[in-house]
């Protein structure tokens, strides 16, 4: 039977969460393919795959892989997928099995019409240990259940960006640009989003919460004190993604916009962290970065230079320094992020 949808799971000794995440896709239709994308795991992720598989045999498939970190495993998955679209699911997350039938059988329509969107946008939920939900909508900067594309988009706001959790992407289109990620680095599914987006032709967004995005253990990549320590890795993403594109050659305004946008975002953060580390050497380290991105992204930070978050984030000083933390302390508790 020909797959509408491949969502891949990649894991690492992920044993204490992975069946939510499995429970949440493996019956939401027959011509969804489920493949656990394992990356390296030693503990017992491998048992439950299997048992998944003998449940499931025309739908959940497993792969195992030497460690290579998660954006290795996201490659791996679309290298691996059948599926005519793409959807990646961590594995301490799950999806709305509703919604994604609704999804997939829209899909399923339009493939019968011999309709094809390189990208399928939905909402996603923040589900914080101890705060209430908050979901991540598009609705009023994206047209709704309508074909769109980069020209009909409106403003994002700070905190709505389209990422990993949000996104599905036609397998296709990943290969035909031979996306790759970097190993063994940590917050790269902002370049997975990222990279796709100039070539990206048609679009089509569902005003419907499907991704529920998990926060709250203490060994994720997003806890506070894991962003500090991987500041390095926060660094080299942001690197990474200055260098993907030149914006004066994205031809949409709006989509070059929402891409500067975007790298500001990541420079804040880079930026907020060094800060809120605190330490001389972190200060200097936050000086030193700016220094790089002027001399060796000069594209990049000539977009970024004009927009007021860099403007705030690039200043130093005991004052500026106090402003950044407040402001981060400010969004933490607004988006729910780490």
């Amino acid at each position: 039977m020909e797959k509408i949808l491949t969502v891949a799971i990649p894991c690492y000794n992920s044993e204490a969460y992975i069946k939510r995440a499995l429970d949440s896709v493996v019956q939401a239709d027959p011509q969804i393919e489920v493949i656990v994308v394992d990356d390296g795991s030693t503990d017992g992720t491998a048992a439950i795959a299997e048992e998944y598989m003998e449940r499931f045999p025309d739908v959940v498939r497993y792969h195992y892989k030497e460690n290579g970190g998660h954006g290795d495993a996201v490659v791996t998955g679309f290298h691996l997928a059948t599926g005519l679209y793409y959807k990646v699911l961590d594995s301490d997350d799950w999806l709305n099995t509703k919604a994604l039938r609704r999804i997939i059988g829209f899909l399923k329509e339009k493939r019968a019409e011999e309709k094809e969107y390189d990208m399928i946008v939905g909402n996603y939920v923040y589900e914080k240990v101890g705060t209430k939900k908050k979901e991540i909508s598009y609705g009023h900067v994206l047209p709704v259940e309508q074909e769109f594309t980069w020209h009909d988009i409106g403003t994002f706001a700070l905190g709505q960006y389209i990422l990993m959790h949000s996104v599905i992407y036609r397998t296709q289109l990943l290969l035909d640009i031979n996306l790759e990620l970097p190993k063994h680095t940590f917050y790269v599914d902002n370049l997975f989003v990222y990279y796709p987006l100039p070539f990206v032709k048609n679009i089509y967004y569902f005003d419907t919460d499907i991704y529920h995005y998990y926060i709250g253990r203490e060994d994720q990549s997003v806890n506070e004190t894991k962003l500090l320590e991987r500041i390095d890795q926060q660094e080299t993403v942001a690197y990474t993604m200055y260098g993907m594109h030149e914006l004066c050659e994205v031809e949409e305004p709006k989509l070059r916009y929402y891409m500067s946008q975007y790298c500001v975002i990541l420079s804040a953060i880079v930026s907020s962290l060094y800060v809120i580390k605190g330490t001389d050497e972190a200060l200097a380290a936050k000086k030193n970065f700016w220094k790089n991105v002027r001399d060796c992204y000069a594209g990049a930070y000539e977009y970024m230079r004009r927009q007021w978050l860099s403007k705030a984030v690039m200043k130093n000083g005991p004052v500026w320094n106090r402003i950044i933390r407040i402001g981060y302390s400010i969004a933490k508790k607004i988006y729910h992020f780490n």
